[in-house]
């Protein structure tokens, strides 16, 4: 069975950074893209970032320069590491994974697999 879990979501201060987890079961973190997404209070699910299976990875340009996706094969788990964070990057964070596209779609429907979200807040 399929199960995406997200962790690390949390309330901090402006230029702070924040590591939010995804640990996945039911399938290897290696075989499929997989992204993260993120959705502020009364806006649409936005694409943050994408990992291919060679472990090359895609951004947003809101997002260039402060933010990592990686896997960890070890523990099958995808990372999102947060540097530099702003207000603007409050919002539900989602890690996703899509059976369906061999490349990094940034559209959320294009994603079969979802997690429950984690919280990220950035305030003074």
């Amino acid at each position: 069975q399929v199960a995406l879990v997200e962790s690390g979501g949390t309330s901090v201060q402006p230029g702070e950074s924040l590591r939010l987890s995804c640990a996945v079961s039911g399938f290897s973190v290696s075989a499929y893209y997989m992204g993260w997404f993120r959705q502020a209070a009364g806006k649409q699910r936005e694409w943050v970032s994408c990992v291919r299976p060679d472990g090359s990875t895609t951004y947003v340009d809101s997002v260039k320069g402060r933010f990592t996706i990686s896997k960890d094969y070890d523990k099958n788990i995808l990372v999102l590491q947060m540097n530099s964070l702003k207000p603007g990057d409050t919002a539900m964070y989602y890690c996703s994974a899509t059976t369906r596209r061999t490349y990094c779609d940034t559209r959320a429907g294009s994603y079969d697999h979802w997690g429950q979200g984690t919280q990220v807040i950035v305030s003074s």
